[in-house]
């Protein structure tokens, strides 16, 4: 598990990479989704995804942040998110985005 000043750093970390610039970050319950992005740069992450892996929450961080670009899911944002998943997902390359952390105690 990574902590939620963590996450917000490794959004912050792929924003500057990807050369947009997120207005608010929050992270919070939801029910039925992994992220939002509103129209005014707000984006919102499903705090379940602190548990999740290195990759899964790329993968989410990423989605996010496209959409400040294009903020639907058309043919430009399909092609740039394809383009950054082929480039890291396909190198296991990740940026800076932090490895989950062993809870003290366990596998220590």
């Amino acid at each position: 598990m990574i902590t939620s000043t963590e996450f917000k750093e490794d959004v912050l970390t792929l924003a500057k990479e990807v050369g947009v610039e997120p207005r608010e970050i929050h992270i919070r319950t939801m029910k039925r989704k992994w992220g939002s992005c509103s129209s005014k740069g707000r984006l919102t992450f499903n705090k379940m995804l602190l548990n999740e892996s290195k990759e899964v929450r790329f993968k989410v961080i990423l989605h996010e942040l496209l959409h400040l670009k294009y903020p639907n899911h058309g043919k430009m944002f399909n092609s740039l998110l394809t383009t950054y998943l082929k480039k890291n997902i396909g190198t296991g390359d990740y940026g800076e985005i932090k490895d989950q952390q062993t809870p003290k105690g366990k596998g220590d």
